[in-house]
């Protein structure tokens, strides 16, 4: 009998010590933020080989401390039908950090969220692609558009500025203004209590469309080639432009970009490669010239804050300090040619900015003064990002 419980006691405590072994390890990633004030409305991108994990279908991410399943967006950025990277937005205290658990989940546990970050291809309005959050909304312009003034066709758009979409509103408005302005007879260049297209691009920069100086001139593509929309959701919504190779000066420009929105911000990032140029210039569009720039080099942006219509609007780019150099006002006698613009450094062959748009009538900003402190909060979280760390244990 002795000899028996001796055999069982030394199976049990192998068993004990294979369970032990085959115990998965416990993954938790560190979400710390080094400056003074909460961070909010921060998208944290998580890979494949940061998490080092063969797939990301099946993971989310636990709040340690709420004990709560975060919102999570995952994206496949190239298209080959293989998720890429996990998005979230983390709210992190001042001086402080967070920790969070790297969990499996089921499709059914994910949270859902409605899709406040969205674009698409509008063919039924020429050939705009448009883009909005829960804040602002953009378009751009296609190669029919583009067509149309060259064939001298009513109703095209020769530009690759930016256009902003002045919305007052939370709720996406895209699909409902294109319905509008399509299928019924209103229009989106009327506010009926969302809000309105009333900013004019023209040839101009809009809100951060791109410039080569040559010298005294500047030289610009036209309008977008080809499109690709890589994510819409609740946390991001990006797209991928590219354009037909255009000449500065006998420079040869090749371009394309990918641009992204996220949810809470008023600024979209503007990811461009070039070829064929060593430093480029993103402008915003002065109208008639009855506003103000101001800019700040140290901080790394360039704003105009002028009057619009029945109320206030403020633009701007910022971009971190690797890639800013200066700002200037560059005034034109030709209609639209007039711009503010920040002069961007070219780093392997690619520049990093954001460019967006504060609205007085939104409610987001009641004057000047809250705009430039919007715009330095901004400038100051880009440069010192999130520090984001991992742990198995």
């Amino acid at each position: 009998m002795k000899r028996l419980s001796k055999s069982i006691l030394f199976f049990s405590t192998l068993v004990l010590l294979c369970s032990c072994t085959k115990k998965e390890k416990t993954t938790t990633i560190s979400v710390k933020n080094t400056l003074d004030v909460e961070r909010t409305f921060e998208t944290v991108e998580l890979t494949k080989s940061f998490l080092k994990v063969k797939e990301l279908s099946n993971i989310g991410i636990l709040n340690i401390e709420t004990n709560t399943l975060e919102l999570i967006q995952t994206v496949d950025n190239d298209d080959d039908g293989v998720l890429d990277v996990i998005l979230f937005q983390p709210k992190i205290k001042a001086n402080s950090d967070a920790t969070f658990k790297i969990v499996t989940i089921t499709e059914a546990e994910k949270l859902t969220a409605p899709e406040l970050c969205y674009s698409r291809f509008v063919p039924e309005r020429t050939d705009d692609y448009t883009w909005e959050n829960n804040k602002v909304a953009f378009r751009v312009y296609g190669p029919t558009a583009q067509k149309m003034i060259e064939d001298k066709v009513p109703g095209g758009t020769l530009s690759s500025g930016v256009d902003a979409w002045l919305k007052r509103v939370e709720h996406p408005i895209i699909n409902n203004w294109y319905k509008k302005e399509t299928e019924t007879e209103g229009t989106y260049h009327e506010d009926t209590g969302e809000g309105l297209d009333n900013f004019h691009v023209g040839i101009s920069r809009g809100v951060g469309g791109i410039a080569a100086k040559i010298d005294t001139t500047y030289y610009y593509s036209k309008n977008y080639i080809k499109w690709r929309t890589i994510t819409t959701g609740p946390l991001r919504t990006s797209f991928y432009l590219e354009y037909e190779n255009w000449d500065a000066a006998g420079n040869t420009v090749k371009e394309s970009k990918i641009i992204s929105l996220d949810l809470g911000q008023n600024f979209s990032k503007f990811t461009t490669s070039l070829e064929g140029i060593k430093n480029i210039s993103a402008g915003l569009t002065l109208h008639e010239k009855d506003g103000e720039v101001t800019g700040n080099r140290n901080k790394g942006w360039v704003s105009y804050w002028q009057p619009h219509a029945d109320s206030e609007l403020g633009t701007a780019i910022i971009a971190s300090k690797d890639y800013f150099v200066d700002f200037e006002t560059y005034n034109s006698e030709v209609k639209d040619l007039s711009n503010a613009y920040a002069h961007l450094n070219i780093i392997n062959n690619q520049v990093v900015y954001y460019a967006g748009f504060g609205w007085k009538k939104s409610g987001q900003f009641n004057s000047k003064q809250d705009w430039e402190n919007y715009l330095n909060a901004f400038s100051e979280r880009i440069n010192t990002p999130l520090e984001v760390s991992l742990k198995k244990q």
